[in-house]
C-alpha cells in the first residue's frame, strides 16, 4: 500500500511524504541489526581471550544453591529447619546489601569514563557475553522463584517471606561483575572500556 502523497510546489506532482508501515518497520529493524552485530563484535573482542571473574559467577550460584537447599529444607520440614532458612535467609541478604553498597561506590567512580545503564550494570544487558548473562541472570531468577515459592505456600508461616530479602545478593553478584569486567560506551571523546 503506497504512503501518502503530496503535491509537489513547483511540478504539480505527487510526492510520497510518508514511507510504508512495513517500510519503516524493515529500516527500524534493520539499524537494531545493525547496533546488535556491533555490540557482538565489540563483545568477542573484549572477551575473545576468555571470561573474566569466574570466581564471581561462581559465588552466585553457590549461594543461590545454598539458598534453595535451605529453603526447600525448611518447607518440607518446619520445625526443625526454620530456624536455618531465617539465619541463611539473613546473612545472604546483610552480604547482598553490603557488596551491592559496594556496587554503587565502583559504579559511581566509574562512571566518571564509562556511560552506564542500570540493565548493563545489574543484569548483563549488552555489557557481557551471552553465558555470562545466562548464568547471573539464570542464578537471580532461581533464587526468586524459590524464595517467592517458599513464601507464598507458607503462607502461615510469616518468617518464610524472609526468604525473599536473599536474591539481593544474586543481585549484587551480577553488578559486582559488571562493574568490574562489564564493557560499556565510553563518554564523550573516551573509547569503551572494560573494567577488567
Amino acid at each position: 500500500m503506497p504512503g501518502k502523497s503530496a503535491r509537489g510546489p513547483e511540478s504539480g506532482t505527487e510526492q510520497p511524504t510518508i514511507a510504508t508501515a512495513a517500510q519503516a518497520r524493515a529500516e527500524v529493524e534493520a539499524a537494531r541489526a545493525e547496533r546488535r552485530a556491533e555490540r557482538e563484535a565489540r563483545l568477542a573482542d573484549a572477551f575473545g581471550g576468555g571470561i573474566p571473574g569466574r570466581p564471581t559467577i561462581w559465588t552466585t550460584w553457590i549461594a543461590t544453591t545454598v539458598q534453595s537447599a535451605v529453603s526447600v529444607r525448611a518447607l518440607l520440614d518446619e520445625d526443625r529447619f526454620l530456624g536455618a532458612f531465617l539465619s541463611v535467609s539473613l546473612v545472604l541478604f546483610g552480604l547482598g546489601s553490603a557488596l551491592f553498597v559496594v556496587d554503587i561506590v565502583l559504579a559511581a567512580a566509574r562512571s566518571t569514563r564509562d556511560a552506564m545503564g542500570i540493565g548493563g550494570l545489574f543484569f548483563c544487558a549488552g555489557s557481557a557475553p551471552r553465558s555470562v548473562g545466562l548464568a547471573m541472570n539464570g542464578s537471580l531468577a532461581v533464587a526468586v522463584v524459590v524464595s517467592l515459592v517458599v513464601a507464598g505456600v507458607r503462607l502461615s508461616t510469616p518468617e518464610m517471606a524472609f526468604g525473599t530479602l536473599a536474591p539481593i545478593l544474586q543481585l549484587s553478584l551480577t553488578g559486582f561483575w559488571g562493574v568490574r569486567h562489564g564493557l560499556f560506551e565510553g563518554r564523550v571523546g573516551q573509547s569503551p572500556g572494560s573494567g577488567s
